[in-house]
């Protein structure tokens, strides 16, 4: 059993002038999509296991593929995160099904050497529905700078039947980052940083 993917999308941008001032760099955010066949759309299916099992390792192995050859390799990505949209006859737990499963996130997580979890979002909406996949530093959850959102649409996807299966990434944080980051605040606050149990 494989997915049926209609078609696979990506997305690619470069911000050179954020917020009035110039980027030290290029700051690049991107996502890389399958268009898949949701095979439980349109009826209630108590066990999902079957498909996830089947379609998880060829999804994430492939979209791993593509988001790590868009970015030019898997140390050039700071920031990670995966999505999905199913169409209006899927549950949203259809979407959660293909991308929480280490199945799937796996593939992206070692590829790209990350110790920390991967953000999600799972939605339903028609076609064209906004994908939002956020993301967050690889490998520190507490880096603010790093705390992203990548935002495209595709056109004619999700149909009604289908699930828009997504990867997320970024090559560095905001270029003028100046909020801080969490462990700043928790200091702020007194707690000790030197002992994890007294924050």
């Amino acid at each position: 059993m494989a997915p049926e993917i209609r078609k696979l999308v990506t997305f690619d941008e470069e911000t050179f002038i954020e917020g009035f001032k110039s980027a030290a760099g290029p700051w690049r955010m991107f996502a890389a999509a399958a268009v898949v066949w949701n095979p439980w759309a349109g009826r209630y299916v108590e066990d999902l296991k079957p498909e996830i099992q089947a379609y998880g390792p060829e999804l994430g192995s492939m979209l791993t593929d593509r988001i790590i050859t868009l970015a030019g390799g898997g140390d050039a990505i700071e920031a990670y995160g995966k999505a999905a949209v199913v169409g209006l006859d899927g549950e949203v737990e259809h979407a959660s099904g293909l991308i929480h499963t280490l199945r799937f996130g796996n593939f992206y997580r070692e590829a790209v050497g990350a110790k920390s979890y991967l953000a999600f979002t799972n939605t339903r909406g028609p076609a064209n529905a906004p994908i939002q996949v956020p993301l967050m530093d690889k490998n520190d959850a507490g880096r603010r700078s790093h705390y992203l959102t990548v935002q495209f649409s595709i056109a004619d996807a999700p149909r009604a039947d289908e699930i828009v299966v997504v990867l997320g990434g970024a090559t560095s944080g905001r270029p003028h980052h100046r909020i801080g980051d969490r462990y700043q605040d928790l200091k702020d606050l007194g707690h000790d940083l030197d002992n994890p149990a007294a924050v």
